[in-house]
């Protein structure tokens, strides 16, 4: 389907916070749609065509040009939430409240309200839900990234909700399976997070001691490195399986850090999705029950590019107004 009309959009995420799964997700948005004209929301570098997060306390009141995020927002078409799991307070319930904040002034400027391959949940207080529940309730259209997200929204008298996949799927290209000559051996890869669990720990161990035959080596990708906490976790796995430590900042460099891997363990959702995408046999392991990661095991990678296809092809009805 063709598309006329140039259209302007608030695209708003947890962007400039240095998480790579959440620059490769706006990266996704600038390069699928640029018939869309983007103005990024972002936590850090308010310049060209980037504005600062609406204020949610007395710093970002003062410190941030936030005037010019509600400029742009009265002079756009609307405001995409665009990927990761906003609406969610399994971390802090400041996190729902901040996006329900930005949909707040979406909804008094009377502006179109798009929820696009959003992750719903798990929620731990009333007041996270509660967010949630208002902001998919005064939404046009939402397309969530996984079932377990669209079954939680089910009961909550949406519009139109489409399931679909994460779209960070689509930039990674499926590894060429080796010929018998090709084949050597390869890399058993790591992605931690600052907060992981002993049970991922465990997981590594067990895994690693049975594919350890398998593998030249260990390699640990940072998706966070700025984070201190995730610097000291990445180096304490260092120690222990003799390990090198890459930080990839951008897609290419998360790809190229994975072409090698025989086996990825991670708790890191993204890094889940890019083993999936190119077809390299991963263990996600979830943080709590029923958490993104909980989502993707078992998911394939063919019907993974499908749900995401559907959830694009509603995206661009929706910015397009074909609601």
């Amino acid at each position: 389907m063709r598309y006329s009309g140039f259209m302007k959009f608030l695209l708003v995420g947890n962007y400039g916070v240095g998480n790579l799964g959440d620059e490769l997700l706006r990266e996704y948005f600038l390069k699928a749609f640029p018939e869309v004209d983007w103005t990024v929301v972002s936590a850090n570098h308010f310049e060209g065509g980037i504005v600062p997060r609406l204020p949610f306390g007395i710093c970002s009141f003062c410190m941030t040009p936030w005037w010019k995020t509600l400029s742009a927002l009265r002079k756009s078409d609307g405001i995409v939430f665009g990927g990761g799991t906003l609406f969610t307070d399994s971390e802090s319930v400041k996190a729902p409240l901040l996006w329900w904040w930005h949909a707040v002034w979406a909804w008094i400027f009377r502006k179109k309200s798009i929820l696009a391959f959003q992750g719903i949940g798990p929620f731990r207080t009333r007041t996270g839900e509660w967010c949630a529940r208002w902001v998919v309730r005064h939404a046009d259209r939402t397309i969530v990234r996984d079932a377990k997200s669209f079954q939680r929204i089910s009961g909550w008298k949406s519009k139109k909700c489409v399931q679909s996949f994460d779209p960070v799927i689509s930039l990674f290209e499926k590894e060429k399976v080796r010929t018998h000559d090709e084949r050597v051996k390869k890399v058993f890869i790591i992605i931690p997070r600052a907060n992981s669990t002993d049970a991922f720990l465990e997981s590594v161990r067990e895994i690693h001691q049975k594919t350890a035959g398998e593998c030249s080596g260990v390699r640990i990708l940072s998706l966070e490195s700025a984070v201190p906490r995730e610097r000291e976790t990445c180096n304490v796995l260092a120690r222990e399986f003799h390990a090198t430590i890459d930080t990839p900042r951008s897609f290419k460099e998360l790809q190229d850090a994975l072409r090698d891997a025989s086996f990825v363990i991670t708790q890191r959702y993204h890094g889940a999705v890019a083993a999936l995408g190119m077809g390299i046999p991963f263990v996600a392991i979830p943080q709590k029950e029923a958490d993104k990661l909980a989502a993707i095991a078992g998911m394939h990678r063919d019907e993974a590019l499908r749900q995401w296809k559907e959830g694009e092809a509603a995206l661009r009805d929706a910015v397009h107004g074909n609601i």
